[in-house]
């Protein structure tokens, strides 16, 4: 009964959480949309990494697709050659404005130097 009673907390608060959803890409090519209506709004370019010295940059350009502004977040998450999450817990979102039509290039240097892939998040800006 404790378990239940828990679990219908836990889906209490989620219930009440914001969208958070919305548009990753990656530099190995993958994509996932989890807002469809959100996309259409702004996309991700070609999301790509590049050496530097012993860490990563990654870079994505981000494109606003309608004729009025957008407030948006973007987040990088970094990878191990195996897979695991690098240091994800330090990486917050970051608002960005984009203007009508608008293209912008974000990018970020990875944490440390066993990074060899990222991924690149973007969701509507959230208000508190």
């Amino acid at each position: 009964m404790r378990k239940i009673a828990v679990l219908l907390f836990l889906f209490g608060l989620t219930a009440c959480a914001q969208n958070t959803s919305g548009v990753m890409a990656s530099s190995t090519g993958e994509g996932r949309i989890d807002n469809s209506a959100f996309n259409g709004d702004v996309t991700v370019g070609r999301v790509f990494t590049q050496g530097e010295a012993e860490n990563l940059i990654c870079a994505g350009t981000l494109a606003n697709q309608k004729r009025s502004d957008v407030h948006i977040q973007y987040k990088f998450t970094w990878y191990d050659i195996n897979g695991l999450t690098l240091e994800d817990d330090g990486m917050s979102w970051k608002p960005v404005k984009l203007h009508g039509k608008q293209q912008k290039q974000v990018s970020a240097v990875s944490p440390t130097g066993t990074a060899v892939r990222c991924e690149l998040y973007i969701r509507e800006a959230i208000s508190n």
